[in-house]
């Protein structure tokens, strides 16, 4: 009985083993593609490939609204670092992480104001190690007193 104890144990360590190897060859694949250099300063890429995701997060325009439901009547910089911390939190909230943003879409009521402080948005990609595709857009308006709103792809 000792021995049939054992090898069960055998056999049932070598089939978890097999589960977790099979488990780790299944993990998410990306790929980046870039026929030129020139997007590199600008903070995108031209396309992403993912395989294999575990999930995917499609988050709503985040804007410079607080916890309360206010909007900001701040500055594009003041509004343009909340909108970033506000979309952080969902992705994080979600269980996810923004290094994962495959695409990133920036939608703005004046791209002029936007591009004076794009240092701040460009030091965010980096910070998360980001290789996403993105649209700038400018648009007549957004909602109530708000001046730039973000939205997200996550993959896990």
């Amino acid at each position: 009985m000792r021995n049939k104890t054992k090898i069960l144990a055998v056999l049932l360590v070598t089939a978890m083993s097999t589960l977790v190897q099979n488990k780790k060859e299944e993990q998410m694949e990306r790929r980046v593609i870039n026929p030129w250099k020139w997007q590199d300063e600008r903070s995108y890429v031209q396309a992403v490939e993912v395989r294999k995701p575990e999930g995917t997060l499609y988050v709503s325009g985040q804007t410079a609204i607080d916890a309360d439901g206010n909007s900001s009547t701040a500055d594009m910089k003041t509004q343009l670092v909340q909108t970033l911390q506000n979309l952080e939190q969902v992705i994080n909230e979600a269980g996810y992480d923004c290094k994962n943003i495959v695409r990133l879409n920036v939608y703005t009521i004046s791209t002029a104001e936007l591009w004076s402080h794009f240092d701040i948005f460009q030091d965010w990609i980096k910070k998360h190690e980001m290789k996403q595709t993105s649209t700038v857009l400018e648009v007549k308006s957004l909602f109530e007193t708000l001046k730039v709103e973000l939205e997200a792809t996550v993959v896990k």
